[in-house]
């Protein structure tokens, strides 16, 4: 039997960091994000041997893992095995196949790990005829993620991978709400036509940047205290701007985002990210920021749609790669191959 899964990567427009303990739970915090046309795949086969066996294109990793031995964290696709350990535990050990790949590297900004985890919960739901509700999905995920595996991290990603499309996810101590966004089809047109991604060219290891966050909030340093309370003003702020319509607004709102992001860690910028911004800035982007927890990924920028071309040009001789993208609307999806198809 084999089924394969996917998951869509997402992009944060506010509010992240908000959704980092112990900032949830005793401020709240609230994020703005879209998923995109840019996935997690998981593929998994069943077999009658008693062996695991994943295949990761992303690391260029075969790896095998006998059923009668525990599978030890070793530092070699750990997340992965967190996954297989919940859900293929030892009630149910049986022989599986795993092929792994995603349209954006770890370290992205675009929630790569989260959404790869929330792809191979997906895969084993659909193997075992889980009913697990979208809530209940994203909180095993970030269970394993956060608690397993210790990873630092927020929220949001495994949320917006599970549900998909545009979401205001509210977070506080005892519940997460997603709250999906109803925005008329012209206005996300007019958004995807105004919008620019560009890869920086590096990617960055994202718990250190919240460790460095997180540690400033214990100590409860002003600066950073005023920058995450504005940083989750501004996802309502921009909220209301995207139902309305007002996307110049919601342009430059996401212009004050990025200058209060920048006072949460000094690892969030660096002078290369700076000088692709300000490029942007100087040929007609109203506003941006760097996505995830900084420090390198992808950038994401509004554009006047006249100027999008002049900027992708500044930004490519500079060294930024642009990527072409649509929104996503449908989150986590699932399926089982036919007999009859080719199974890869």
């Amino acid at each position: 039997m084999i089924v394969r899964s996917k998951a869509p990567l997402r992009i944060s427009f506010a509010g992240g960091g908000t959704d980092v303990s112990p900032y949830v739970e005793e401020r709240g915090g609230a994020v703005l994000s879209t998923t995109i046309d840019k996935y997690a795949y998981a593929t998994l086969r069943l077999h009658a041997e008693r062996n695991i066996t994943i295949k990761s294109l992303d690391y260029d990793i075969v790896a095998k893992y006998g059923l009668d031995a525990p599978m030890r964290f070793d530092g070699q696709l750990d997340l992965v095995k967190a996954v297989i350990k919940r859900m293929n535990g030892d009630g149910n050990r049986q022989g599986l196949d795993f092929f792994l790949h995603s349209d954006a590297p770890p370290g992205s900004g675009l929630g790569s790990s989260s959404t790869m985890v929330v792809a191979l919960i997906g895969a084993f739901m659909q193997l075992r005829r889980l009913p697990l509700t979208n809530y209940e999905i994203a909180e095993l995920a970030y269970q394993i993620e956060r608690h397993d595996m210790a990873i630092k991290g927020g929220m949001q990603d495994q949320y917006a991978a599970v549900f998909g499309g545009f979401n205001f996810i509210e977070f506080t101590k005892s519940a997460v709400i997603v709250n999906p966004l109803r925005v008329n089809r012209a206005i996300l047109n007019e958004l995807g036509y105004h919008l620019l991604l560009c890869y920086t060219g590096k990617t960055r290891l994202s718990a250190n940047i919240l460790t460095t966050q997180v540690d400033a909030y214990v100590r409860r340093e002003e600066e950073v205290l005023e920058a995450m309370d504005q940083i989750k003003a501004l996802a309502v702020e921009m909220k209301n701007a995207l139902l309305r319509g007002h996307l110049s607004d919601f342009g430059h709102l996401l212009h004050e985002g990025w200058v209060s992001k920048k006072r949460l860690a000094q690892q969030i910028t660096d002078p290369k990210i700076d000088e692709l911004y300000q490029e942007a800035r100087n040929n007609g982007a109203l506003g941006g920021k760097i996505l995830g927890a900084g420090g390198g990924g992808y950038m994401l920028l509004y554009c006047e749609f006249d100027k999008k071309h002049i900027i992708a040009e500044k930004l490519e001789k500079l060294g930024g790669q642009v990527v072409e993208f649509d929104f996503d609307y449908h989150g986590m999806q699932t399926w089982e191959v036919p007999a009859e198809l080719p199974c890869g």
